[in-house]
């Protein structure tokens, strides 16, 4: 039988006051609960209060209390991903400044030359259409075949270069590469002449931000059997990279040697050289120069890697704003510009930092942590939330298979492409038209230590 309109209503006001019901049940079990933990707080001894891990917390860092368990667990060196988490000094200090009245800003549809040239001198200049590469990420050692490709063709479609990084060559990123730089390491491999000779520049491997100038040996099987199927090498040789060339010591003029050597195996392509940003930073700047390199990456502090110990990230070199100041300087004084090529690297995470390091000196920038997030985009949720967001990309992720190409490849180009253009937003609101006519001039500086730094104003008191 149907139920009546009257015997309908009741079973509304019976089920809402069941609701009700459980609702009011559910607020008394809830109050009963936190009364009791605050009570366990706010009465329990300190030995025994869960607020002495708050407080541990707050002394000593939830950061490096992880970490302890890890070293506690693994008893070996951690590998820590993706950086240190110090909060270095970084480019948020400096302020562009703006064009009204004097001088007037560019419109909205005025063109930007953004085309950089790397290794002017060089017989075969690298020339690329905005000033944004993409950092060396190792195959393998790193990234996935396929995270690799897509780096590579997103780069190309973007007008400009991409970097192998440590890894194997994969004549895959070669072929998807429009433009492709070849580091020549400290590993035992990539030396081979029919390997250099498909270089559009050559960057030698000297240092990098995350791990100074140390030298790391693999332990993953699953990505030494990765990487041995694409470069056999035999286990007894490892995986290994050392910390310095041979020879480097015993002969002094190695470096210069070593530079001539890769410039007529590669035809005259630009030959440039990657360090880690120290405190003798314009003493490496001068040997290298003296070395006649074509380039030079300075790699500061908050660069990552795909896994580095803890203490070199933390511990080591100096601030990319920093060392950007000083290399300018340096390439200043010596008259370098239009000669050797300065190249940014480590910590710039938008156009705006972008824009400032080539105020401050650079010719061209290296995105790595900022592409690759841009890279995987939203594949990222086929990690998260049970598995950190790269494992989709790295060479051993849980996710690696499910890496699509095609979206990475274009979520590749799009962030290229937004980023140039927002730093030509920015060159336009300074006035003017080519990304080269930006410097110092165009900056001033919220912090008075940052501005002595820079050399720039201090945006406090009047010029």
């Amino acid at each position: 039988m149907r139920k009546g309109a009257g015997e309908k209503f009741e079973d509304i006001l019976l089920g809402t006051a069941l609701v009700g019901g459980g609702i009011l049940a559910a607020r008394k079990l809830v109050h009963k609960s936190v009364q009791s933990a605050m009570g366990r707080l706010m009465m329990d001894p300190y030995n025994e209060n869960v607020w002495e891990f708050v407080s541990a917390v707050t002394r000593a860092g939830l950061q490096n209390i992880m970490e302890t368990n890890l070293r506690a667990q693994e008893g070996k060196v951690i590998q820590r991903p993706l950086g240190s988490p110090r909060k270095f000094p970084r480019m948020h200090s400096l302020m562009f400044r703006t064009a009204q009245l004097h001088p007037l800003p560019e419109n909205p549809n005025t063109p930007i030359e953004m085309g950089t040239v790397i290794g002017p001198k060089a017989e075969k200049p690298l020339s690329i259409s905005i000033p944004i590469m993409i950092s060396g990420m190792a195959f393998g050692l790193a990234l996935s075949e396929k995270a690799k490709i897509a780096l590579a063709k997103g780069a190309g479609m973007s007008g400009t270069a991409t970097n192998t990084g440590e890894g194997p060559f994969l004549q895959s990123e070669r072929d998807a590469a429009k433009k492709l730089i070849i580091q020549y390491t400290k590993y035992h491999w990539q030396k081979e002449e029919e390997i250099l000779k498909q270089a559009d520049a050559i960057e030698i491997h000297l240092g990098q931000g995350a791990t100074a100038g140390l030298g790391h040996r693999v332990v993953n099987k699953k990505v030494l059997d990765a990487v041995r199927k694409k470069m056999p090498i035999p286990y007894r040789d490892a995986l290994r990279s050392d910390s310095r060339f041979a020879n480097m010591v015993e002969e002094k003029n190695m470096l210069p040697k070593m530079i001539k050597h890769l410039k007529k195996i590669s035809e005259g392509v630009p030959v440039g050289a990657k360090i880690a940003a120290g405190q003798s930073l314009e003493s490496d700047l001068e040997l290298l120069v003296d070395a006649g390199v074509d380039y030079i990456v300075v790699d500061g502090a908050e660069a990552a890697t795909h896994g580095s110990p803890p203490i070199t990230q933390d511990d080591f070199g100096i601030p990319t704003l920093h060392a950007l100041c000083r290399a300018g300087k340096f390439f200043r004084e010596n008259k370098l510009n239009g000669k050797v090529s300065l190249i940014a690297s480590g910590g710039l995470f938008s156009p705006g930092d972008f824009l400032k390091a080539i105020a401050l000196g650079a010719d061209a920038v290296n995105t790595g942590t900022m592409i690759l997030f841009a890279m995987a985009h939203t594949q990222v949720l086929k990690s998260l939330p049970w598995e950190p967001p790269t494992q989709v990309v790295w060479a051993d992720g849980k996710q690696a298979d499910k890496f699509n190409l095609k979206k990475g490849i274009m979520s590749t180009h799009k962030y290229l492409k937004s980023a140039s253009e927002e730093m030509g937003d920015g060159i336009r609101a300074l006035g003017k038209r080519n990304i080269h006519d930006i410097g110092l001039d165009d900056l001033c500086a919220i912090d008075r230590d940052v501005a002595d730094i820079a050399g720039v104003p201090f945006t406090g008191v009047s010029p």
